[in-house]
């Protein structure tokens, strides 16, 4: 098992929400978000740098809509452009080579076996598996495959030509629940009222045009393409898409549910957890050990005034030489979270 250590993410711990409706009707796909099907959907909040408010705003939107019904999960994405282009035509290439959409889905919220979707502008796809996030030891199964997958891709404007006027992209998927529930609680697809983990992702890479191409921009010093850009619905705090306990709340509401969605306040509980966790990992890589109690895990300052009041509150650590259990009651004590050295949190 990978121990190394890891970044804690530079932003507070407020990850977006998105109240999931019921669809009205069959989704015929063409690509295009501007159909009844799509109008009362609202839009996700604009997309934002993956590190959060530390970096600039992008400079072309990027945004996304969500329902469901008893068969799928459906997203909609559009991806405002004017350099449409894509080269990767067969299925689970890497597909972030190109510019892309991504989807991350973690079902139970324990950030261990989630789903992870890319497509490009010529609608080709790769869906995976995540066993753990890389930074626990992975691994991806790249063979996963979400049976009964339907997508498509509309362009307004041309694809691969340089010359041509384009406006933007648009992504529809459908994605079925029978796949989906494979690592849901209790192997179930969602009720409603419940929420799921999600996150979408947008990959944008620099070109030049030559010759009536696109081409990656090179960067002189290094004679590689220059890094590309992740734009992300709910901000990471860290240029790491798999933090899963960063990513937003999809709430799936019933037939004429209010529309509101608020923070369950054992997140606030799973949250202090993983702060730990990620203190523990760090502890670990410098000094080969677990801290068997709090005090080696605070640092200076106030802002840890919140993790430094865990004592009184329930917190209990296990350790031994490679591993440990750190434990936290629920917000309203009739229970208790547990997370372990790779990052597997879970309710007993």
């Amino acid at each position: 098992m990978n121990l190394g250590g890891m970044p804690e993410p530079a932003i507070d711990f407020a990850p977006r929400s998105y109240v999931c409706g019921r669809a009205p009707g069959k989704l015929e796909l063409d690509g295009r978000l501007d159909k009844p099907f799509w109008a009362n959907a609202p839009w996700t909040e604009s997309f934002v740098d993956i590190e959060g408010d530390v970096k600039p705003r992008p400079g072309k939107l990027t945004r996304a809509k969500m329902l469901w019904d008893d068969e799928y999960f459906y997203i909609g994405a559009q991806l405002e452009e004017d350099e449409i282009w894509a080269t990767l035509t067969e299925r689970e290439s890497v597909i972030f080579y190109d510019n892309d959409f991504e989807i991350f889905i973690d079902p139970d919220g324990d950030s261990h076996q989630y789903y992870e979707f890319e497509i490009n502008a010529l609608n080709t796809v790769w869906d995976l598996m995540l066993v753990t996030p890389y930074r626990d030891g992975g691994p991806p199964i790249n063979g996963w495959d979400i049976r009964g997958l339907r997508t498509a891709v509309h362009i307004d404007g041309r694809l691969n030509d340089p010359s041509a006027e384009n406006r933007s992209w648009s992504v529809e998927v459908a994605m079925p629940w029978k796949i989906l529930r494979e690592c849901a609680e209790g192997q179930k697809p969602p009720e409603a009222g419940q929420y799921w983990r999600v996150n979408f992702s947008r990959v944008q890479w620099q070109v030049d045009k030559e010759n009536g191409e696109y081409r990656k921009r090179i960067n002189p010093q290094t004679d590689r393409p220059y890094p590309e850009d992740n734009w992300v619905w709910s901000p990471q705090g860290v240029v790491n898409m798999h933090y899963p306990e960063m990513w937003g709340f999809v709430h799936f509401a019933g037939e004429g549910e209010a529309e509101t969605f608020g923070l369950p306040a054992d997140e606030t509980v799973k949250w202090k957890l993983r702060r730990l966790y990620y203190r523990q990992r760090n502890l670990y890589e410098r000094s080969g050990s677990f801290a068997p109690g709090l005090a080696p895990l605070l640092e200076d300052g106030d802002a840890d005034k919140e993790l430094a009041a865990l004592d009184g509150q329930g917190l209990s650590i296990e350790t031994t030489k490679h591993s440990f259990r750190m434990r936290l009651p629920s917000a309203d004590g009739s229970a208790a979270y547990w997370i372990r050295e790779d990052g597997k949190l879970w309710k007993e």
